[in-house]
């Protein structure tokens, strides 16, 4: 069983997906949720963490760098000391990999090396297609649907330091119907993204670390 870190940042309906399964197979799941860091205070997940007896760290711009510096900060500078403070708590906690499920903060600097191929993210649309700055939640489903795309769905990849890049590792697909509306679509990729959350991490869990 290894530890894990899970990175956040709204509901945490694919954190849920994860706390279940470590239920449910109890002393078999080969990876164990030591700590859930959150990049927003009032992230739901947060509660979710809470519920399940996990620890949680909030990791926000403003809650690691201070108001006033976080305010005159440049997105690059929040990036990386967002960043650095995840890396250093997932030391604190003894991680050796990270999920990223409906994280917004893209992770640069060291700790890109420090777990090199052991963080994973969980994109709500088939890479390539539909991804980088801007693209997530129903950002993606909107552009989706202008783009007249006949599928959907979700991908798994490793964290490269690029937004959304990184090797894909899982894909789940699902048809795009008429009268499809973001919120639709979302709720027709939502189970797929359960599933493919708790096969990634069990598959870095398994192959990466």
């Amino acid at each position: 069983m290894k530890n894990i870190a899970v990175l956040v940042s709204g509901g945490g309906t694919n954190l849920q997906a994860l706390i279940d399964y470590q239920m449910e197979q109890g002393g078999s799941c080969p990876y164990r949720i030591a700590v859930v860091i959150s990049d927003h205070k009032d992230a739901f997940a947060l509660e979710r963490a809470k519920k399940a007896g996990i620890p949680s760290e909030i990791t926000s711009p403003y809650s690691v760098m201070g108001a006033e510096a976080a305010k005159a900060a440049s997105r690059e500078e929040k990036r990386i000391a967002v960043s650095d403070r995840v890396l250093s708590l997932c030391k604190q906690y003894q991680v050796q990999g990270i999920v990223q499920a409906g994280w917004l903060t893209v992770l640069s600097g060291k700790i890109i090396e420090d777990y090199s191929d052991k963080i994973i993210n969980l994109h709500p649309a088939l890479l390539p297609k539909f991804g980088g700055v801007g693209m997530w939640g129903h950002h993606v489903h909107e552009a989706v649907l202008a783009a007249g795309e006949k599928e959907s769905g979700c991908t798994i990849h490793l964290v490269n330091g690029d937004c959304d890049g990184g090797k894909i590792l899982i894909q789940k697909k699902v048809p795009v119907v008429a009268g499809d509306t973001p919120d639709s679509l979302y709720e027709r990729i939502a189970p797929e993204e359960h599933k493919a959350i708790v096969e990634g991490t069990c598959l870095l869990v398994d192959k990466y670390i």
